[in-house]
């Protein structure tokens, strides 16, 4: 009975400090502070040293859990990434992924060498665990604050962040390998290295179209879909690490691949996948605060806080600005891209695998590791929103989004049903305005269900279901958010409709179906007029976009920050086209505003 108490007691302990990570996000939501660091501060006050004192060194349940909870992190992260977002940013995004991570732990290998007196292979091994970047902080810290990135940055990162943990897992893999075997050179490391890329690769791409088949051509009960694709990126993931590939690059190839197909139930996965993420991410930061010792932590504490001060000053913004140049990025975003990278779960969870394999110094690999990753949450996670304000990479979201409602419709995949409740200033209960994909439906009022046509006209209160496709269902946010109402217009332009400048060209396209290449798709208003006109901008200047022309409404630093639209042909039949330019302008003000 004795053994069966402890697994009870056991079963509550673990309970009750997944229960403490998950509300602690309160607090997390209301000071900004980083979740990552919330959930290893609750292991740290629940281990060894902390005033539960509980004894946790099982490295191998940690490493095991670690794994399939980054798995399915990535997994995730790959299901929500556009191929056009993915597109448009690949070159930038995976040279920081490859290139980046190579360059941080070169600079950062003499470094840790010369501090802790490593040889220089330990030294590399020290930086290949610190390499990769954790912007999952970062965007929980901009929804936090209120903040939106500018689009370009935000997919640069969403990408980056996505594909360099498997870069940086390989690497730190093949070094352990190489201090543990030590007959392994330097063209066989390399061989390795692009073998397990190529065979992820593989796997990555037929496990997404395996799932995606299962989905669409097998009548699975209601309720297992999600199941079956949360476990479908496991077997993925488990599948490539069992022929030596990489498990981690295939299981986000496998979730960008099933996220850009259409399928069954794709709503229904992703909020399951949102809440089965959310636990994995707990459980794993918990057993990684757990492993930390704080008082052997002290012994290493001062040379740890130089390799985090020399990765986030020097070895990071070097290998950004290096990585970038070929690239059309300004100056302020470069900055930013090398101050937003935050470590992460993923530095630690790699310090764990010298413990696994019983490398000598392996504890302090660990222990730099978790310095590290504790000071860039604290100094840089807090610092991430002023730093995006300072720079102008972030821009305030005026209301909170709507609360939207997806349903899938059984026996085709190009529609669902979107829900929303009608607010006061909405655009569409002002306006009546939608994009042309999606059509009104049924509209709920007093719970009774009413057709458009008997509801109209609509009021505030109602819930106004519309059919969409499900890839652009969360574009209609927007015009159901509550929006002041717009400034005075403007005679010279095309009424009260002006945009920022952080608006995209693909954006703009949507709306008013212009023809753009997929790879300016993600450039800015501002970056695409300053392009064109290849001078500082000044208040007035216009550049033609095909049937419409952007004129510089505001500029702010030499960058233009308001973008009015004009029509680009002001001749005598331009005025036939007047209240069609209206309707049409408006639309985009109320899409991008």
């Amino acid at each position: 009975m004795g053994s069966l108490d402890a697994i009870s007691i056991g079963i509550l302990l673990g309970a009750l400090l997944v229960l403490a990570g998950i509300m602690s996000s309160l607090v997390a939501m209301r000071f900004g502070a980083p979740l990552l660091l919330v959930f290893l501060l609750v292991g740290m006050l629940a281990g060894e040293s902390g005033p539960l004192g509980l004894q946790f060194d099982d490295v191998r349940t940690t490493y095991a859990v670690g794994s399939i909870a980054l798995a399915l992190i990535l997994f995730d992260g790959g299901l929500r990434t556009r191929f056009a977002t993915f597109r448009s940013v690949l070159g930038p995004a995976v040279t920081l992924a490859t290139a980046g991570v190579l360059l941080t732990a070169a600079i950062t290998a003499p470094i840790a060498a010369f501090l802790f007196d490593l040889r220089w292979i330990e030294g590399l091994l020290v930086g290949a665990v610190v390499a990769s970047t954790d912007a999952a902080a970062v965007f929980f810290l901009m929804h936090a604050r209120g903040l939106r990135l500018r689009p370009r940055v935000s997919a640069t990162l969403e990408v980056e962040s996505g594909s360099n943990d498997p870069f940086a897992v390989l690497l730190t893999i093949l070094l352990v390998e190489f201090l543990a075997v030590g007959d392994r050179s330097w063209q066989h490391v390399m061989q390795v290295l692009a073998e397990q890329a190529i065979l992820g690769t593989i796997i990555g791409v037929l496990g997404g179209r395996a799932m995606e088949l299962v989905l669409n051509r097998l009548n699975l009960a209601q309720g297992l879909h999600a199941p079956f694709v949360a476990t479908g990126a496991v077997v993925t993931f488990g599948l490539a690490a069992a022929v030596h590939a990489s498990g981690f690059l295939a299981v986000y190839l496998a979730g960008l691949v099933l996220g850009n197909r259409p399928t069954r139930a794709h709503n229904t996965v992703i909020v399951f996948l949102d809440a089965v993420t959310w636990l994995a991410q707990i459980v794993m930061f918990v057993l990684l605060g757990l492993l930390a010792w704080p008082l052997r932590l002290m012994g290493s504490v001062w040379p740890a806080l130089a390799v985090a001060a020399s990765l986030m000053l020097i070895a990071r913004p070097i290998a950004v600005f290096l990585c970038l140049a070929p690239f059309r990025f300004a100056w302020r975003e470069k900055i930013f891209i090398a101050w937003v990278g935050l470590r992460g779960a993923v530095g630690i969870f790699l310090a764990s695998i010298p413990l696994l394999v019983g490398l000598p110094k392996a504890y302090l690999y660990f222990d730099i590791a978790f310095v590290v990753v504790l000071v860039s949450l604290l100094v840089q996670g807090w610092t991430v929103a002023p730093a995006a304000r300072w720079l102008g990479i972030a821009f305030p979201r005026h209301d909170p989004l709507p609360r939207r409602v997806e349903l899938d419709l059984p026996g085709q995949l190009a529609q669902e049903i979107v829900g929303y409740p009608l607010s006061a200033n909405s655009p569409y209960l002002r306006r009546r305005l939608l994009p042309s994909w999606a059509r009104p439906t049924l509209v709920v009022r007093a719970e009774k269900i009413l057709s458009p046509a008997e509801a109209e006209p609509v009021r505030q209160g109602d819930y106004v279901y519309l059919l969409a496709p499900p890839e652009k269902a969360q574009a209609l946010d927007r015009f159901f958010v509550s929006m002041p109402p717009p400034a005075a217009p403007d005679p010279r332009l095309l009424g009260d409709f002006f945009v920022s400048g952080d608006a995209t060209l693909g954006a703009l396209a949507e709306i008013y179906g212009l023809t753009i290449a997929p790879e300016a798709a993600s450039i800015t208003l501002a970056e695409h007029m300053a392009d064109e006109l290849r001078r500082t901008p000044k208040p007035g200047d216009v550049v033609p976009l095909g049937p419409i022309a952007l004129v510089a409404h505001r500029v702010t630093g030499g960058r233009v920050s308001t973008v009015g639209l004009q029509l680009a042909d002001e001749d005598d039949e331009a005025a036939t086209l007047w209240v069609k330019a209206k309707k049409l302008a408006l639309r985009l003000w109320v899409a991008l505003g």
